[in-house]
């Protein structure tokens, strides 16, 4: 008998050492009972010491990648990653307006933990104008919501609260605000939606094994969208399944520089 699972697709970049994008976001979705798609943005030369080169097809195979998936696999939830530039996030919003998934994770990615630029200066004003109003949820952590919103990153909860206001007015339906970069002793994330913004505590687990934190995230959200009964339960969720994935990333032996969380800990 057919089991209905949600079907996800991954709209994001390669890492060749298999610790983020798309390789991280298809472990979260497996882990977290999804089946994943994907479309790849970004061919990436890296490891856990950081990115050595990267390779950006051109926004025409973009295309054809999402027009492949959209038209034959029904897509229950999309979470978009790394873009590269502007021609491939306008690709991806031009998709997204075809097709019309019903949920749409953004994952503002720009800058690599070993500070690689993963998004054209150029094209930070493209994905605000182009893709913000689209998605279901958008995840930046300080420095990109900063940086979609032309100022300074905030320096503690409430103007975190007021930035994810500033997001919602560009057209997200909603924000979580993540508070990683926080100088604080726990990691205080934020969901900010039109009815308010709810806190989302989390402990601030004291390992080097973060590799691919804000993709596993986003991704282990758009996972589980469909199926539970709202996006704070999701969220929640969520944060959970990520904090379990670093605590036990240690039992992992990969690389010699930031490795990987534990996508499968409670599993394997």
């Amino acid at each position: 008998m057919t089991q209905r699972i949600p079907n996800v697709l991954t709209i994001a970049g390669s890492d060749s050492g298999g610790g983020a994008g798309i390789q991280a976001d298809l472990k979260a979705f497996s882990a977290l009972g999804a089946y994943g798609a994907s479309v790849i943005t970004a061919l990436t030369a890296q490891n856990t010491r950081g990115v050595t080169a990267i390779h950006t097809p051109d926004a025409a195979f973009v295309t054809a990648q999402l027009d492949a998936v959209f038209d034959d696999i029904r897509i229950d939830a999309v979470k978009i990653g790394m873009l590269a530039n502007a021609d491939i996030v306008r690709a991806v919003a031009d998709a997204l307006r075809r097709h019309r998934p019903e949920h749409v994770v953004l994952d503002t990615v720009m800058i690599s933990k070993s500070h690689h630029a993963l998004l054209a200066p150029e094209a930070v004003a493209a994905l605000r104008d182009e893709l913000l109003p689209l998605a279901t949820l958008v995840t930046p952590n300080l420095p990109e919501a900063a940086a979609l919103l032309g100022t300074s990153a905030a320096s503690d909860e409430d103007a975190m609260v007021r930035q994810g206001e500033a997001l919602l007015a560009h057209g997200a339906r909603a924000v979580l605000m993540k508070g990683g970069h926080l100088a604080s002793a726990d990691s205080p994330d934020w969901l900010v939606e039109p009815a308010g913004a709810v806190r989302l505590g989390g402990a601030r687990v004291p390992l080097k094994n973060t590799h691919g934190t804000g993709c596993t995230l986003s991704s282990a959200i758009a996972a589980l969208i469909p199926q539970t009964d709202s996006l704070a339960t999701a969220t929640a969720d969520a944060k959970r399944y990520l904090t379990g994935a670093i605590e036990h990333s240690a039992r992992l032996d990969v690389g010699h520089g930031v490795g990987p969380v534990h996508h499968f800990f409670r599993w394997w």
